[in-house]
């Protein structure tokens, strides 16, 4: 039987990663993300639903539930990033204050990085599943003290935290995905210099870069029948940059 399966920041990278793996599978796949070229490139090429929408905007995630199945059975919270690389908003910025500079961009961290993914689950919550899953993901930078961005995304791992209890009495799953550094994605933009990109698969274990087919393996397990009894978890995908004991 088919399942419905919702992927938000589904046009690139991990996300859409993540959603060829469910449309492969057979799964009725919906797409969101900001940007209406990509999300449709995207949804054609694997055979999905594509659906503009901005995550940390209530409205707009309002609007979004006409166009989702009636029953959910995977939420993937994949849309964020760290906001600081966006020149657009290094643009609009300008003309702040140092002090108004600094809130701005660590509440746009905030809302891109947590606010939607808990927007976003909680629309959705009437329609998920039993025995279904909510999969976040997360970042190394939650344990590596980077900034709004990493202090954003251990706030994602402690707010799952609450969330696998709500939804276990419920049979829903509800996990965090924590990848390292992971290669062909936009998250760096043009912010990445060699020498940063060698560090960072220097630091790894296994001596490569994480790739967002390694991540979409990850969601698609806790996802799986094989994980029904994994909750409130963090599951690293890493290349052994961070270990744990």
């Amino acid at each position: 039987m088919a399942r419905g399966i919702l992927v938000t920041g589904g046009a690139t990278g991990i996300g859409a990663a993540v959603a060829r793996h469910f449309a492969e599978q057979g799964d009725t796949v919906v797409l969101t993300g900001r940007r209406q070229a990509p999300l449709a490139a995207a949804a054609e090429r694997i055979g999905a639903q594509a659906v503009v929408c901005d995550h940390t905007d209530p409205e707009a995630v309002a609007r979004l539930l006409p166009s989702l199945p009636e029953r959910l059975d995977v939420l993937v919270n994949n849309a964020g990033g760290n906001t600081d690389f966006d020149p657009a908003e290094e643009a609009e910025e300008v003309e702040l204050s140092p002090l108004a500079r600094f809130a701005r961009s660590f509440r746009a961290n905030l809302e891109a990085n947590l606010l939607t993914a808990a927007l976003t689950t909680k629309a959705v919550e009437d329609r998920l599943a039993e025995g279904g899953a909510v999969v976040s993901i997360g970042s190394i930078a939650a344990d590596k003290g980077a900034g709004a961005y990493g202090a954003a995304k251990a706030g994602l791992a402690s707010w799952n935290l609450g969330l696998a209890r709500e939804l276990g009495a419920r049979d829903i799953t509800a996990n965090v995905v924590s990848p390292g550094y992971v290669a062909d994605t936009e998250f760096f933009g043009d912010h990445l210099t060699p020498e940063r990109r060698a560090h960072l698969i220097a630091s790894t274990a296994v001596g490569r870069p994480g790739r967002p087919e390694d991540i979409a393996g990850a969601v698609a397990f806790l996802a799986s029948p094989a994980a029904r009894d994994i909750t409130a978890q963090v599951l690293n995908v890493n290349g052994g940059e961070r270990g744990t004991r």
